[in-house]
């Protein structure tokens, strides 16, 4: 009997690995996926999040290994000016073992400067793919409060391309009904792909987070969810359908019918 294939979601849309130096982020994302799953398995205490630590497996030095399959870095921290040293160290040792990497970030300018400078010799097996969920700084605020603004992330995005690196960008989850307008900002700085998706789980995660009797995140939260019902997906679909930069989170894609990976790191 063959087995089952489960569909994928959340980082196995991207990448068939994920790699990590730090557990925790300063961004204070209220959303923060990495955050809730942190707390619910008890990997770390919800008020230490804000604090990173170094990962346990990295106390004796960094060790890479070549994987078959796109590396995203990374997932459990962001790439701040405060880290970079350590991140575009762990980046170039990555790249020097022949891998293919994905870096997602909530992008600061100075640190994209940085990394283009550094990583400028595997350009090609470089995909930047950069956060932005909002072009308001005041929804982003809300939102992510210690991350970067919406011109600080565009600003990040324009060098990147103008270096010579493939781009993209994921406006996932989106946080207010007018994603067109960073849509329309961005592209002239993408060239790879620009990524749709709903805020997945965002009543539990907010909770796990320790929101849940701050109502007004709570009311925020619930106004966001009835924002992109399913209804109003199939009218972001319609409108973005044939536009070759668009691609589809699960989220949307279980709404809209379009078939779900099952293997990971197939949606690139």
């Amino acid at each position: 009997m063959s087995k089952v294939q489960k569909p994928v979601f959340g980082v196995g849309e991207w990448a068939a690995h994920s790699e990590n130096v730090y557990c925790g982020c300063t961004n204070g994302c209220l959303y923060c996926y990495a955050h809730a799953e942190a707390v619910t398995r008890r990997k770390m205490p919800r008020e230490g999040w804000a604090e990173p630590k170094i990962l346990g497996r990295h106390s004796g030095g960094f060790k890479f290994r070549k994987y078959d399959g796109t590396v995203m870095f990374p997932t459990s921290h962001d790439i701040t000016t405060e880290n970079l040293d350590v991140c575009a160290m762990y980046l170039s040792g990555i790249l020097a073992v022949g891998n293919r990497v994905l870096i997602v970030t909530k992008p600061r300018r100075q640190c994209v400067e940085a990394l283009c400078k550094t990583l400028w010799w595997a350009r090609n097996r470089v995909l930047f793919r950069f956060t932005i969920g909002s072009s308001s700084d005041g929804v982003l605020g809300f939102w992510e409060p210690r991350a970067p603004t919406f011109g600080e992330r565009l600003r990040a995005l324009e060098c990147a391309e103008r270096e010579g690196f493939k781009t993209s960008v994921s406006c996932e989850p989106m946080l207010d009904a007018d994603i067109h307008s960073v849509i329309s900002a961005v592209r002239p700085y993408v060239t790879d792909s620009i990524w749709l998706g709903r805020a997945n789980y965002l009543l539990t995660r907010i909770a796990a987070n320790g929101h849940a009797d701050d109502q007004g995140v709570v009311d925020m939260a619930r106004d966001l969810v009835s924002t992109w019902s399913d209804e109003a997906v199939m009218e972001l679909y319609k409108r973005y359908a044939s536009d070759p930069l668009i691609r589809w989170k699960e989220s949307i894609k279980k709404v809209v019918g379009l078939k779900v990976a099952t293997e990971k790191g197939l949606d690139k």
